[in-house]
């Protein structure tokens, strides 16, 4: 018997909710493994090949927090358009910030490369994997509408879901945009940081999946507005945990080398928190902007950096904020009536994404 059929005695458990999942994204995928075959194949290394499944996590648990009724394998089912979006987004954005690793593996531009290179093709290896990505991406999003829109769900449903489905994909663009032109105006406000962070991650890593989960099940505002404001708190949370892990974080855990963000000159909060601090000290801007303005910064240079970082206090701000955001992204769940197990679990989900090392 499919797991999907069984689900009503097993949707108590996040780990239970990732077998679901996992599930439906392999047969809709295998469905689909004729189609394009190359670009299949990168594409479905790329989901099947883990992964932490937060936004269709906290979309189910939008959905369980409102009541959430059957039908339930239609939601599972329609919760695959989620990480089909994180996984154009993924490419997308390894493409643009030249990255060479996703997951401790080859990025799917590089892995392109790779393959021009070896089988001696003709025209540039980079420009081959850059172009071959960004179709792999463009894929994953039009499967992510088909995954969405046949999953079987009641067309009140799918009425209610298309709104924060919208929404979602606009703002991951939106915020993706924003950041690329950070870097190109040189932005250095926390403003500035804090407001790409709250598009390009805070509202399509949880705020719209709990957003999206919240309308299958036809929540009222209150619900829906509660949830949006947990979402939008937890989400900047969770982003200002990943920049802390850009810089400091174990590569044999985040599959990143250390100090990539640094390398990149990513206009973070983080950074941006570093060169205020900085103010009246020449020797120190000097260093931060060296990051920000380079194409290529020395371990020496990255290592100086970190310890700056900590000197000025950046780190135990960011800490800091990360710490009241939490706490403020919990309270919002106070502040209206949704079932109590997801409200648990909501909490415990919270606690992870802030304090997570991968």
């Amino acid at each position: 018997m499919s797991l999907l059929t069984s689900v009503d005695a097993r949707t108590s458990q996040v780990d239970d909710f990732r077998v679901l999942l996992d599930e439906a994204l392999h047969d809709f995928v295998r469905a689909r493994q004729d189609l394009a075959p190359e670009l299949t194949a990168e594409l479905r290394g790329l989901i099947l090949a883990g992964g932490k499944r937060i936004r269709p996590t906290f979309a189910w648990w939008g959905w369980r927090a409102a009541g959430g009724a059957p039908p339930v394998d239609a939601v599972v089912r329609a919760l695959v358009a989620l990480e089909l979006l994180q996984c154009c987004a993924l490419v997308h954005d390894d493409v643009m910030d030249r990255s060479v690793t996703r997951r401790g593996k080859p990025s799917v531009h590089e892995s392109f490369a790779a393959r021009h290179r070896r089988e001696r093709w003709a025209g540039s290896a980079r420009q081959y994997g850059d172009s071959a990505a960004v179709l792999v991406g463009d894929l994953a999003l039009a499967w992510a509408d088909d995954a969405l829109v046949t999953a079987g769900l009641p067309a009140d449903a799918l009425m209610r879901a298309w709104g924060p489905w919208q929404a979602m994909r606009t703002e991951m663009i939106m915020g993706q945009h924003l950041d690329l032109l950070g870097v190109a105006r040189r932005e250095e406000s926390l403003e500035a940081a804090v407001r790409v962070a709250a598009l390009k991650t805070a509202a399509y890593t949880v705020e719209r999946p709990l957003h999206l989960g919240a309308a299958l099940a036809g929540a009222d505002d209150d619900v829906v507005d509660a949830l949006r404001a947990y979402g939008h708190d937890i989400g900047v949370a969770f982003q200002l945990r990943d920049d802390l892990m850009g810089v400091f974080g174990d590569s044999a855990l985040t599959g990143k080398p250390v100090g990539e963000d640094l390398r990149e000159g990513k206009r973070t909060p983080l950074m941006s928190i570093a060169l205020s601090r900085a103010q009246g000290d020449p020797a120190a801007q000097r260093l931060l902007r060296r990051c920000l303005g380079s194409g290529s910064v020395s371990e020496r240079t990255v290592a100086d950096v970190c310890e700056l970082l900590v000197e000025l206090g950046a780190v135990a701000a960011v800490e800091k904020h990360i710490e009241m955001l939490a706490a403020s992204g919990v309270a919002a769940l106070e502040r209206t009536d949704i079932d109590d197990d997801a409200r648990r679990e909501l909490v415990r989900l919270a606690g992870r994404a802030v304090k997570r090392t991968t």
